[in-house]
């Protein structure tokens, strides 16, 4: 997997920086977009530009490459898969509490019309 997903030597870098640091990040991030009622094409935005932080880290830290589209797009979609959980996660609780009377739970990531 190393060279296809990673470029660092251990496994555990990637898994730090991207997955646990990135990926609360990218969760925070979510919960923001969605508390704040915007719309998706906003947390895309703000991922991709959570993705150049990432890759940034991945450089001053780890003497990873900065500027290279293979990593930057791996790194961006792990970052975009959590923030799209901490989006419809916080959404569906907004919409569930907000506006009890209409909608109920299914799951913590969806909701129906009661």
């Amino acid at each position: 997997m190393q060279g296809i997903l990673y470029e660092e030597p251990s496994f555990l870098q990637f898994l730090f920086v991207t997955v646990i640091m990135g990926g609360w990040t990218a969760w925070r991030t979510g919960r923001s977009v969605a508390e704040n009622w915007q719309n998706y094409r906003t947390l895309v935005l703000y991922v991709l530009l959570l993705g150049a932080a990432i890759r940034f880290i991945h450089h001053a830290l780890f003497n990873g490459s900065m500027l290279t589209l293979q990593y930057y797009f791996v790194d961006t979609a792990v970052l975009l898969l959590f923030a799209t959980a901490g989006y419809r996660f916080y959404r569906t609780r907004q919409m569930t509490n907000n506006y009890y009377w209409l909608y109920e739970k299914v799951s913590p990531f969806s909701w129906k019309a009661k």
